[in-house]
């Protein structure tokens, strides 16, 4: 593992307007090239939290998905962030990760937010997924799906012998504002009981439905100590996360020894 450049963005995602949150998170991102190597959208960033939204879904052939890759390989880096993609009979919250030399991978939103209806509404993924980045492992998440500690988990030689399942555990988000003490509280726990780097990225502003977002973007460390944490105001941050300093932590307090093991169905 080598040290890892993370950078969150944290827009304010237009309503309903695919194309104009295209332009506006290139132009977010565009100084980021070579200065960082994992690229964090909110969720939805292509029309905010909507379930209006699917109309316009986009299938995998869609600009979408080619604006990302295309993004991945200007900057150098993997770009994040998830959008409402049809596939068949079903639209999903779609996470994609793309990485500069081509490839591309999701995760489909497994917890979809009732509250919201959303679960009425779009199709739920089934499992979670781990990509590699520099040696890292990465598991990246989807918003709701920080409310539930099982299903994130993250387990010694579950996956890879000798490897806990994840390095870096993520989030995308549209987190709002009446829940914003639950968002920061609840990513700073999912750090500390993984043994893990964990970083969230919320939008900010105020979405069509008239919900506002106090943005709150952060990376937390091992200990649930920020790295960095964001205000309300649109903006970009990176952060250097330290492989040394997490083996150390994981050498020096080695929790996972005494985890209850457990299946998940």
């Amino acid at each position: 593992m080598e040290d890892l450049r993370v950078s969150l963005v944290q827009g304010d995602t237009r309503w309903h307007d695919p194309a104009g949150n295209r332009e506006h998170y290139a132009a977010l991102i565009a100084p980021l090239a070579g200065a960082t190597d994992l690229v964090l959208l909110p969720e939805t960033f292509t029309s905010g939290f909507s379930n209006e939204a699917l109309a316009q879904a986009e299938d995998m052939q869609g600009p979408t998905v080619a604006w990302i890759r295309e993004q991945a390989a200007r900057l150098g880096a993997v770009v994040a962030g998830s959008v409402q993609l049809r596939e068949g009979e079903g639209v999903y919250n779609r996470l994609l990760w793309a990485s500069p030399e081509g490839g591309l991978a999701y995760y489909d939103k497994r917890h979809l937010f009732r509250m919201a209806r959303e679960h009425e509404r779009y199709a739920a993924g089934a499992a979670a997924i781990t990509v590699e980045l520099k040696g890292w492992r990465v598991r990246p998440l989807v918003c709701y799906d920080l409310r539930f500690p099982v299903f994130i988990r993250n387990r010694f030689g579950h996956e890879v012998p000798g490897r806990f399942d994840y390095d870096l555990l993520l989030f995308v988000a549209n987190w709002p504002a009446p829940r914003q003490h639950a968002w920061s509280t609840l990513l700073k726990a999912r750090a500390i009981e993984n043994l893990a780097y964990c970083a969230g990225v919320n939008r900010a502003g105020r979405d069509g439905n008239g919900i506002d977002y106090l943005g709150g973007s952060a990376v937390n460390d091992f200990l649930g100590q920020p790295l960095v944490e964001l205000d309300a105001r649109e903006q970009v941050a990176t952060v250097t996360l330290s492989a040394q300093a997490l083996a150390g932590h994981r050498e020096r307090f080695p929790a996972h020894l005494d985890a209850d093991g457990f299946e998940l169905r």
